[in-house]
């Protein structure tokens, strides 16, 4: 406890440069592309294989799978929210901490 109070301002201005940095690269380093990812080109490969299989298949039924896309979809995008909310909350306390260090205290 000591040694927190004799280092406050450094700790401070540290702790918020640190958090500021972390926000601004996680901000700019996980949002997404407008390229499509590998994830996706997979996706659209297994799919054209699979019609590719039932067409050749000739005279058998195929059974039809329940449609599970918007469920991945919907987790794709709470979790683009959910980063991009903790990536904004990480520079907000950051920009905090570092101007209450620079705030002059009565002694």
């Amino acid at each position: 406890m000591e040694f927190f109070l004799k280092h406050q301002k450094v700790i401070m201005r540290s702790v918020g440069a640190f958090l500021l940095v972390v926000g601004f690269v996680i901000n700019f380093w996980v949002t997404p592309q407008k390229a499509v990812s590998a994830n996706a080109l997979a996706q659209a490969n297994l799919e054209r294989m699979e019609a590719s299989v039932q067409g050749s298949s000739g005279g058998r039924q195929a059974v039809k799978k329940p449609d599970t896309s918007h469920i991945s979809k919907a987790l794709k995008a709470t979790r683009e929210k959910q980063i991009k909310y903790m990536t904004i909350i990480a520079m907000a306390l950051g920009a905090l901490f570092l101007g209450y260090s620079f705030i002059k205290k009565e002694e």
